[in-house]
Formats: structure tokens, C-alpha cells, sequence
């Protein structure tokens, strides 16, 4: 059976947003959800002791998990370490989700592991119900599968949504946690507070096990504190990046954005955490490295190896404040989907850009390309990019192909026109009338209404218009060129270099380094 066929079956089981909605609303119900993962583990030929032997780093966190857990794979790796990577979501592939030593499952392992982990729940499931896992649960599963025939030398743990609750959960011993920055993301699910989100996440905590965690606002903080304490956790929070003195001088990181240098430090007092366990026993840890503030502990800055140095610099995360150049068009992609997220985004475009834009041999078009999905409030995630006074506001939903007459693709084509109907609301256009849908092989619906905004059935019609034929990458392998829809297309025609801002989504992002980094003939329909 195939990789292709394994997606299908994937795609059948239920998304985690369904299954972990009531949970969200009535904790009560919560338990069922690590009760019901142990089970599934059992019945996929493993027990949660089994897990204990993966040596595991468990991190979650609002914003910035899966940066600080690049970093601490790199760093870990760079040691010679053999790394086992679980991510979410993906954004090419979903084999991006499990690697080892920093790259993808082949597709070979990726299919040996799906069906055999599958087919053991499938003859299970009438047993137990018809209980099968959620689509998370599964992958979950499937990586700790993975991870132990493998054999690598330890595991670097995303959590998928909060933490207590999260499938991931079920392990008993991780070597050392880690919470990044916390914010107000997935309110249906974990409340709707700072405090109420703090407290889910807080609940990777394990007894004895060290944890820390990045300056956090003042009342998360403190539920942070309660819980370490309930639990019985020493938690630490970390020093600045300035404060870690290196031969080097200044710590590069490989990662662009201020925003980086919280989760950089986060991955140095992890990974080095986990080498001083690795080297020492658990009583000689780590009672000689911090002093004590009054319940929280605050972790002393160290000196870091030339390796770890190195690590940090060699790290890459894709979608993350990452700049691609493809001739005269450069995409500067952001998964931001958070208002803090979506700040910090836009701080880095703006020392980004403006960069490009002082090598640009002439004029500079500019286009934002956004997308939202879920509950998100588009109008407050666009409002920090309004300054940047982009030349062109481009639509689009999540669907890399799309045919614009399937029924399915009405709702998120209205969420485009409602993102669309947002960003006029904030400039407050006068002489714009209206949202222009756009299609391929067709006139706007609205011709004669004046626009600087655009919507689109799908990203790589988006991003061909975007470019006017000067990304050959982009390009319709079938030779269709997009009309020339607006008279105003003459300014990316035109200028000497298209600037092109894409966030707002992780999917979208995604989406787009599909396009670029597959043919076309394993493009998405």
C-alpha cells in the first residue's frame, strides 16, 4: 500500500479541533482524552513505559514552539547526538512531522509505519468501541513508533494544542520541559484567559523534572508558578541572549526576528540541561547553577560550547521569518497568526524589506498576501501590517489548486471576502466600492469597481497574478497566462524588484513552499 493511499486513509480520521472541542468548554471531559491515547498506544504494540526509554525534551508554549525546537535539535545534533524531531503542523508534506537527524521520514519508512501502526487499530477498534485516533493522535503514535525502532538518542516533543490534555501527554519521564511565550490562541479549546491557557500549559510539568520557560506575562507567570508547585516541578526562567557570554562574541542565530532570541535562549537551557543529564546523575543536577528569586527560579546564563554556538547559527525552520529569492521576486513568509505573533512579524518585514529594498536596482512593489483560518479575528492580525502601505492586498484561501465551481470552496472563499471587507474597514478606502473576486480563465465579477484589493480561489493563482510572469517557478506548467485584470498590474510589471509578504496563516505558508519546493505533479488539486 502507498503513501498516497495512507493520506486517504488520514484524511478519514477526525481532526483534533472536533475531537478536543468539548474539552476546550468542560474540563471535566479532558481525562477521557490521555485515557483514550494510553489505550490506543497499547493497542499499537507499545506501553506508556516504553516511552520512558526516548530521552525525551517535551515543549509547548503559545508562540514560538517550533523555533525553540529547531534550535535544540540542531544544537543536540550538532553534538552527535541521533535526534528524533515531532512537529505540527506540517507545511510541505505530512512526513514533515516525524524526522530524524533534521530531516523528513523517507516515504518508504513513512508508509512501513503508517500501515503497520493502522492496520494494528483497525483490528482493534471493535473491541474498544470503534475508537480510532484523531488524525494528531495518530501521528502521534506513529512517531513514537518510529522513533523507537529507529533507535535515536533522544526526542524533541512538540506539543500539538495546550499541554495537560495534549496527546503528547502521556509520557512520564521527559528529560526536561520547556514553555515559550504564551498568548491567547485556541480559546475554544483552553479558555479564553491568559491564566486558563497558563494552566494548560503548565501541565507538561512532571515531578523532579526540571522546566523552564521564557519571561512570561505577570498572571501567567504565576499560574505557571502554582502549578510547578502543585506538581512539584522546579521551574526556571531563562536569562536574556545578551547575557551568554561566548567566545564568539554576539550569538548569531539562524533564525531571523528579535523574537528569536527568547527561544534561542529557551533551546540553550534545554539542551544543556539535557547534556548535564546525560553526563550526570540526577542528584548532582542542577542545585549549583541557579539561585533562588522567591518560588520561581531564575536560570544563570553559562558559557556557550562552540558547538552550541554553531547550532544556533545552523538552525532552520521553514515559514518562520523566512526569505526566498526567486530572481526578481522576493517572498518573505510568516506563519503569524497571533496578535503578538503577527507584531513580531511585522518587526522583522520591516528590517527585512527594507534591507531588499536598499540593494533593489529600482522601484519596489509591494504585496501582502494573507489568509486567516478558524476563530482568528483577521481585522485585528491585519492592523500591524496597515503601515507598511503595500501597493497591492491579495486574498486567498488555503488550496494551493482549486476549481472555482466546487460547492466546498464557498466558505473559505466568504472568509476571504470577509478578510478582504477588514483591511478596507482599517484604511477606510473612499473610492473603493466593493470586493473583487477574481478567477482563473475569467473577468473580475466587478470590472468596474476600482481596487487595490484582490481575491483568489486558491494561492497559486494568486501568486502567478502576483508575479506577472517573472517567477518562472510560479509559472502554469500548462503555458495559461491570467489576464491582465487590473490596469494597476502594470506597477508589478514594472518595477524593478515584487516584494511579496505572506502570513497569517501556517497553512499558507505552507501552501506556498509546496509550490515552490515540489513539481508540479505533486501539487495539491
Amino acid at each position: 500500500m502507498t503513501e498516497a493511499e495512507a493520506l486517504c486513509v488520514l484524511n478519514g480520521l477526525q481532526s483534533y479541533y472536533h475531537d478536543l472541542g468539548p474539552i476546550g468548554q468542560e474540563k471535566r471531559h479532558s481525562p477521557h482524552q490521555i485515557s483514550t491515547m494510553i489505550s490506543l498506544l497499547q493497542r499499537s504494540g507499545l506501553k506508556v513505559e516504553d516511552l520512558d526509554h526516548l530521552n525525551i525534551i517535551h515543549v509547548t508554549g503559545t508562540k514560538g514552539k517550533g523555533s525553540t525546537c529547531a534550535f535544540t535539535e540542531q544544537i543536540l545534533r550538532s553534538h552527535g547526538f541521533r535526534t528524533g524531531f515531532y512537529s505540527s503542523p506540517h507545511l510541505v508534506q505530512v512526513r514533515d512531522r516525524i524526522r530524524i537527524n533534521g530531516q523528513p521520514i523517507g516515504e518508504e519508512l513513512f508508509t512501513k509505519y503508517f500501515w503497520q501502526v493502522y492496520e494494528r487499530l483497525e483490528e482493534t477498534k471493535d473491541a474498544h468501541g470503534g475508537t480510532m485516533p484523531t488524525q494528531f493522535g495518530f501521528f502521534t503514535l506513529m512517531a513514537f513508533h518510529v522513533f523507537l525502532e529507529q533507535k535515536v538518542d533522544l526526542v524533541i516533543l512538540e506539543v500539538g494544542i495546550g499541554g495537560f490534555y495534549d496527546c503528547t501527554n502521556i509520557i512520564r519521564k521527559p528529560w526536561v520541559c520547556g514553555i515559550t511565550s504564551l498568548g491567547i490562541d485556541h480559546t475554544q479549546i483552553l479558555g479564553d484567559t491568559i491564566e486558563k491557557i497558563a494552566w494548560h500549559k503548565g501541565g507538561i510539568f512532571k515531578p523532579g523534572v526540571p522546566a523552564f520557560t521564557v519571561k512570561q506575562p505577570e498572571d501567567a507567570m504565576a499560574v505557571l508558578r502554582d502549578r510547578a508547585k502543585e506538581i512539584r516541578c522546579p521551574l526556571w526562567v531563562c536569562p536574556e541572549l545578551e547575557d551568554y557570554q561566548a567566545d564568539c562574541g554576539p550569538l548569531h542565530l539562524g533564525l531571523a526576528g528579535q523574537h528569536q532570541r527568547y527561544n534561542a535562549s529557551l533551546a540553550l537551557q534545554l539542551s544543556h540541561t539535557w547534556l548535564q543529564k546525560r553526563r550526570l546523575s540526577e542528584e548532582s543536577f542542577p542545585s549549583s547553577t541557579v539561585e533562588n528569586t522567591g518560588g520561581v527560579l531564575q536560570a544563570t546564563p553559562f558559557k556557550p560550547s562552540p558547538i552550541m554556538v554553531k547550532g544556533l547559527a545552523d538552525t532552520v525552520w521553514p515559514g518562520r521569518s523566512q526569505t526566498v529569492k526567486h530572481g526578481a521576486v522576493t517572498y518573505f513568509l510568516d506563519g503569524a497568526h497571533t496578535m503578538r505573533s503577527m507584531q513580531a512579524c511585522a518587526d522583522w518585514f520591516t528590517e527585512a524589506a527594507a534591507q531588499h529594498e536598499r540593494n533593489a536596482s529600482g522601484p519596489v512593489a509591494k504585496v501582502l498576501l494573507f489568509n486567516t483560518t478558524g476563530e482568528r479575528d483577521s481585522a485585528a492580525l491585519l492592523k500591524p501590517l496597515l503601515p507598511f502601505h503595500f501597493d497591492f492586498v491579495v486574498f486567498c484561501p488555503n488550496i494551493i489548486k482549486a476549481c472555482v465551481a466546487d460547492k466546498q470552496y464557498i466558505s473559505v472563499l466568504t472568509r476571504c471576502l470577509d478578510n478582504e471587507r477588514s483591511w478596507h474597514l482599517h484604511n477606510k478606502v473612499g473610492d473603493n466600492k466593493g470586493p473583487q473576486l477574481l478567477i482563473e480563465d475569467s473577468l473580475p465579477l466587478n470590472s468596474e469597481k476600482k481596487a487595490d484589493t484582490l481575491v483568489f480561489p486558491c494561492i497559486l493563482s494568486a501568486l502567478q497574478w502576483i508575479t506577472q510572469g517573472r517567477d518562472s517557478v510560479v509559472a502554469d506548467p500548462a503555458g495559461i497566462v491570467l489576464p491582465n485584470i487590473m490596469s494597476k498590474a502594470a506597477v508589478l510589471r514594472d518595477a524593478a524588484e515584487i516584494h511579496v509578504l505572506i502570513t497569517g496563516s501556517l497553512y499558507l505558508v505552507g501552501g506556498v513552499l509546496r509550490i515552490f519546493q515540489l513539481p508540479p505533479s505533486k501539487w495539491i488539486t
